[in-house]
């Protein structure tokens, strides 16, 4: 290799790990300031002097309370989940090399969402016990759709199908709950259905917080081993990849982290689906996409949430707005795979 190939090689790499910091930094700043603005904004304006006060633990009559005890958790909230979602969704999406291989997609937002409103409108439980039973319930179904889909080591394709038609029975039991539900049962179920972080509170929050500083570092350490899973599973395997154990622990992690967010707040639509994309396309080929998957995840909960609660002059739940914006690019996604001779 000539001297002016290595040359234009180091540069390449430099250029892109230069875009890569550039993007990571421009995510977070833009999570500070949006926090911030959701901290700040709502029927009563805070400054942002009052709201710091609030934060360092100082009393400041009206706002220690909506900012403290309401919009602080609310955000919080926002953020753990999106950062949950974001990193889920795109170690699914790298481990099977396809972007339709999605929480949303395969099933495991379903079930928990069938266990949530099974224990509302059945076992009449309380929020922590629908928690409890939602990411129990979760973790069963990614369990059974990894099973159902093994034979040889597992399919990308093969296991997308049967995520499909998983999450079509689930969602018609979900279905047929809500329809033998009393009035009051059915308001609470379909609230936690479309994904709300209304009623944020520092309870939901908390696990949340321990399952993303408990799995993302696992999901880490399996970066490396991700990336090179998207070269096919022979090429990884002769690379020295344990393909089947990197896919079992990339699954736990993903399935920890979905189904502890969803528990705490709703099977926010598409953010899981559209995070791994969306910064593919901010960070540009090469590297891995965990780390500004998961800032895109919490950026667009924060962001949708922001936008439900002031821009349309009605409070929309969070998930309303994000399925706006996701169902158009899983349809487009559908067309463009099926014009390419794509895998589905």
């Amino acid at each position: 290799m000539s001297a002016s190939t290595v040359e234009m090689v180091t540069r390449g790499r430099v250029r892109r790990a230069h875009r890569r910091r550039t993007v990571i930094a421009v995510l977070a700043v833009s999570i500070v300031l949006v926090f911030a603005l959701t901290l700040m904004v709502g029927r009563t304006f805070y400054p942002p002097g009052d709201v710091v006060r609030v934060i360092l633990g100082q009393d400041v009559p009206g706002a220690s309370f909506t900012v403290g005890r309401l919009r602080l958790p609310r955000a919080a909230l926002a953020v753990v989940a999106g950062l949950c979602f974001g990193l889920s969704g795109v170690t699914f999406q790298t481990m099977l090399r396809n972007p339709l291989a999605s929480p949303d997609i395969i099933g495991i937002s379903a079930g928990a969402s069938a266990a949530a409103t099974f224990a509302i409108v059945v076992l009449s439980l309380g929020e922590t016990g629908v928690s409890v039973f939602a990411i129990a319930v979760g973790l069963l179904v990614a369990l059974a759709v990894y099973v159902l889909s093994f034979k040889d080591g597992v399919a990308g394709t093969r296991l997308i199908l049967i995520g499909i038609g998983i999450a079509a029975m689930l969602e018609s039991v979900t279905a047929y709950i809500l329809d033998q539900a009393a009035e009051w049962d059915l308001q609470e179920a379909m609230r936690w259905l479309t994904g709300s972080l209304n009623g944020a509170t520092w309870d939901k929050a908390v696990p949340v917080v321990v399952a993303l500083l408990v799995l993302t570092p696992v999901l880490l350490y399996q970066a490396g081993n991700l990336a090179t899973l998207q070269l096919g599973d022979d090429t990884a395997s002769a690379l020295g990849v344990r393909v089947d154990r990197t896919r079992l622990v990339a699954i736990v992690g993903a399935v920890g982290l979905i189904a502890f967010a969803t528990a705490a707040a709703g099977p926010i639509a598409f953010v899981a689906f559209l995070s791994g994309p969306i910064a593919a396309r901010l960070v540009g080929p090469n590297g891995s996409l965990l780390v500004p998957s998961a800032l895109v995840g919490a950026l667009l909960v924060l962001t949708a949430d922001l936008c439900a609660q002031f821009a349309f002059g009605t409070r929309y739940p969070v998930g309303v707005v994000t399925g706006v914006l996701g169902a158009p690019y899983l349809v487009y996604l559908i067309v463009r795979t099926n014009r390419v001779g794509g895998s589905l």
